[in-house]
């Protein structure tokens, strides 16, 4: 059986993690690791090819709306 990558944020402390959860399915199995800075850095990046916002939406409505801005003023 295959596992499956989950990654969430953790609501106390807002860290991201990614990782396989046990079979009951809410809870983290004991390989999960913080990837905040990647999971950040990669969707700036993402978000950076578009030239505009990125808006995510959930049950077909809007949820979220990411704008990044590059502080150093250099695209890549």
């Amino acid at each position: 059986m295959k596992k499956t990558l989950h990654v969430a944020t953790s609501p106390l402390t807002g860290t991201i993690y990614a990782g396989t959860l046990l079979k009951c399915g809410n809870v983290w199995s004991a390989n999960k690791s913080d990837v905040t800075v990647e999971a950040l850095v990669a969707v700036a990046e993402h978000a950076l090819q578009f030239g505009k916002p990125v808006v995510i939406h959930a049950n077909g409505k809007p949820e979220y709306r990411i704008t990044v801005e590059r502080l150093n003023g250099e695209d890549q």
